[in-house]
């Protein structure tokens, strides 16, 4: 009993002395060239944990990345908070949002970039990591500056102790082990330019916005060290953020893999989170008239019997993007099931097929009503 309290006390210690991270306005835009120098983690031992001020969260459903899992953190300077929208959120200069990419180790890398990963995490504290269990390989952090949101890519070295600074990106030859499989690929980190491609929310005007810091992604439980909570609700209570209403008074996103929502929300929400910031009435995508975010309702804009704008190769021959009945006969799946480039969609973001998703896909239009059928 002694030894437990003597152990707690030295936890409280050392979270005490934990620093807070530093903000954007703390650089000035001279960027460091290494991650430690924000102080959004720290080491303690073998684990990786978030520092004092930097508060992580979940989303409803996340962006599929070559089955890769991701730590999420938010950090606002002291004495400011995020305001809330249902839609968007307003976020204080110098704001920190941070995203590590890592995978649980199978087993023993043979060499330094040749990796074997699985696709399921054994059980883990909230918000840390064992390094002798998972293998890092980036952090991406979006930071708020006075004349706008930066895209900054570090990527993480062999020895799992830093991450530098890398604008060009990086590769990693990674094997998946899953179900006595074993798939080699190459794991992309995108260059700063590319991050501009999914997170300029309005394509004229080019400024980067936060994707998954929105109340439909947000609206769900945390596992905090105080207890599991709703986010919105925890990041009202400790000031992070205000003017928010009650989570039963706010959007929330479907999860894609729960199978307690009907097969529409399932898939709306995947097509949301992993195409809409792009295919969009003001992103990216706009000119393809294809729409894939959770506020679109029109059929037509959804896909249904539209004749793609500009697909190429990417059309597999296929004449609408989507044919209710016909998941076999639709480009928008036949695009998700490709890695080739020019045909993949999403076209950054992953060397792998996401098979779930398409099974979820190929159901959903396989139980749309109607038909393309000029008749």
């Amino acid at each position: 009993m002694r030894a437990r309290l003597l152990a707690l006390i030295v936890l409280a210690l050392l979270a005490s002395c934990r620093h807070a991270p530093r903000s954007a306005v703390d650089f000035e835009g001279a960027w460091p060239h290494a991650l430690s120098a924000w102080r959004v983690f720290e080491r303690q031992g073998n684990r990786l944990i978030l520092n004092r001020g930097a508060v992580p969260y979940e989303v409803n459903s996340a962006l599929f990345s070559d089955y890769a899992h991701k730590l999420r953190s938010v950090f606002v300077p002291p004495g400011t908070a995020i305001r809330y929208g249902a839609d968007a959120f307003e976020f204080p200069i110098g704001t920190v949002i941070s995203k590590t990419f890592y995978y649980p180790v199978a087993e023993p890398a043979s060499s330094s970039r040749a990796i074997s990963v699985a696709k399921q995490l054994a059980p883990e504290e909230a918000a840390t990591l064992d390094l002798e269990r998972v293998r890092l390989l980036e952090t991406r952090l979006l930071v708020k500056t006075r004349s706008g949101w930066v895209a900054l890519p570090y990527v993480w070295n062999d020895a799992q102790t830093e991450a530098t600074f890398e604008p060009a990106g990086e590769a990693f030859e990674l094997e998946l082990v899953a179900d006595d499989a074993r798939t080699p690929f190459t794991y992309l980190v995108p260059d700063a330019n590319q991050c501009a491609s999914c997170h300029a929310a309005d394509y004229r005007q080019q400024r980067l916005e936060p994707i998954g810091i929105k109340a439909r992604h947000l609206n769900r439980d945390y596992p905090y060290a105080s207890g599991v909570e709703n986010q919105l609700t925890y990041w009202r209570r400790v000031g992070l953020l205000t003017n928010s209403p009650a989570p039963e008074r706010a959007p929330r996103l479907a999860r894609w893999d729960s199978q307690s929502v009907s097969l529409d929300a399932r898939a709306r929400a995947y097509l949301d989170i992993n195409c809409g910031h792009c295919h969009s009435a003001t992103a990216a995508a706009n000119s393809s008239a294809l729409r894939l975010d959770v506020h679109e309702s029109e059929p037509v804009h959804l896909g249904i019997c539209k004749i793609p704008v500009a697909s190429g190769r990417g059309s597999g021959l296929g004449a609408f993007d989507v044919v209710p009945g016909a998941p076999e006969e639709s480009i928008l799946l036949h695009r998700m099931r490709s890695t080739e480039p020019d045909v993949a969609m999403p076209e950054l973001g992953r060397s792998l097929v996401h098979e779930e998703a398409v099974s979820l896909i190929e159901q959903w239009i396989a139980e749309l009503p109607g038909s393309c059928d000029p008749a």
